[in-house]
């Protein structure tokens, strides 16, 4: 009889009949949140056991980093000038900026109150030690911020140069000329749009490539900052480091939820669509490293292309509202700390002059230290009492981070929710919470 022979052919042929997929998995084809994970506990004990091997490691980080670098400009610029060819016109780029950057304004301003309010309420930083601080960790940064050249910086007279510089902003501009350039000449631009799909999509698999190694790139950081910083610091700035978590609790728990509420937008959906993203932020302390693939990750969640390609990118420089809540905690501790003025219209100073200064500042490592330093000098803050805020602030960094990645992807959809309100005469009607969907609109003169 040939019946004995079946079985034999099948676990020939499929190995997975005989022997469950759990058995023959791989750590690398675990999720990549599950990798991560894996990689913050083996990267903190070299640290911790070997903290010369645990600096050598640093390297991973900086090559994960450099590669999130390398491919963000080729993919941010296309899906730019994609977005803004494909809208119905120059006025609708317009408005979606417009509305943007006051979404973006309205949002920070809210965050700094908040943050103001509960440094304030808790007095952290009253008593606390402050001499000592060792400047030098400030040497190679910037002192200030200057409008006139952050300004001139964003419009480039070479874009060859502002793409070599990895000038985001600049990119940014040129994009937005490119692409209503596009939409002024109508069916002739179809070969440029057909070029850019082409390379916005080779980017994509590029991207997807990027992420796989992230785990490595996370081994590398957290090795570095278990044996470089260590937990010294921790003592002296716990409840600054409690304060700044409970107010990021705040934003993405209450501040952001209302939001959400407010456009009918599926909060507890988009942080589940977003969520490993958030987690690489989180370790990597850098916004960049998910830039690309957020704004694909908005398209699955149902904001429409164009608005995420445009909006997001602009966030980066104008919507860091992890940041800013961290910036503003950070001076009320050292004013309190330094005995300075903390009346309420010196506070109200120091919210201004932070709205101003959060403004264009880069989702890079540590560019809040840059930004409190502009502000400590405008308010009589002394670098002293800002260097004593370095030897902790990767731990912030890395929550002040994750917030801003969430708080770019609800700007998005709830700038993506008014345009589907807008236009809800012509379309159909969407269900309670649900965002737009992708909208391929040819391009029109």
């Amino acid at each position: 009889m040939k019946t004995p022979q079946i079985p034999d052919e099948r676990a020939e042929g499929d190995s997975s009949v005989t022997a469950p997929p759990t058995r023959t998995r791989r750590w690398w084809r675990l999720p990549l949140g599950v990798q991560s994970a894996l990689a913050v506990g083996l990267g903190a004990l070299i640290g911790a056991l070997a903290p010369t091997v645990g600096e050598q490691l640093k390297i991973l980080g900086d090559i994960f980093l450099n590669l999130v670098q390398m491919v963000v400009l080729p993919l941010v610029f296309p899906l730019i000038v994609l977005g803004v060819a494909r809208m119905e016109s120059v006025k609708k780029v317009g408005r979606i900026a417009g509305k943007a950057i006051l979404y973006f304004e309205i949002v920070t301003t809210v965050v700094l109150v908040v943050a103001v309010a509960l440094a304030e309420i808790t007095g952290i930083g009253r008593g606390a030690p402050v001499a000592g601080g060792d400047t030098k960790s400030l040497e190679t940064m910037d002192q200030g911020v200057d409008f006139h050249e952050l300004i001139l910086h964003s419009v480039p007279k070479n874009v060859f140069a502002a793409f070599a510089e990895g000038n985001l902003l600049a990119a940014i501009v040129f994009a937005l000329f490119l692409g209503v350039g596009m939409a002024a000449i109508g069916e002739k631009s179809a070969p440029v749009a057909s070029v850019l799909e082409s390379l916005s999509s080779a980017m994509f698999k590029v991207v997807g490539y990027v992420i796989r190694v992230a785990p490595v790139g996370v081994l590398g950081f957290i090795s570095y900052d278990v044996a470089h910083y260590g937990f010294g610091n921790l003592k002296s700035l716990a409840g600054f480091i409690a304060v700044v978590y409970a107010g990021l609790a705040i934003v993405l728990g209450v501040i952001f939820p209302a939001i959400a509420l407010i456009y009918r937008i599926r909060y507890v959906d988009l942080l589940k669509t977003i969520g490993g993203l958030v987690g690489i932020a989180f370790i990597t302390r850098s916004s960049e490293a998910v830039l690309a693939p957020l704004m694909g990750k908005l398209e699955d969640f149902g904001v429409s292309r164009s608005t995420a390609s445009f909006v997001v990118p602009l966030g980066y420089s104008f919507n860091t509202d992890g940041s800013v809540l961290y910036q503003a905690t950070a001076l009320v501790y050292l004013a309190h700390a330094y005995g300075t003025d903390t009346s309420i219209p010196s506070l109200l100073l120091m919210v201004g002059v932070l709205v101003v200064l959060s403004k264009g500042m880069a989702g890079v490592t540590s560019a809040s230290i840059v930004v409190l330093l502009a502000a400590g000098k405008t308010i009589g803050i002394p670098p002293e009492g800002i260097a004593l805020l370095v030897g902790v602030d990767f731990i912030v960094d890395m929550a002040r981070t994750a917030v801003n990645v969430v708080g770019n992807a609800l700007a998005a959809a709830v700038v993506d929710r008014s345009e589907s309100k807008r236009n809800a005469g012509q379309d159909t009607p969407r269900e309670a919470g649900e965002v737009a969907v992708p909208d391929p609109e040819p391009v029109k003169s």
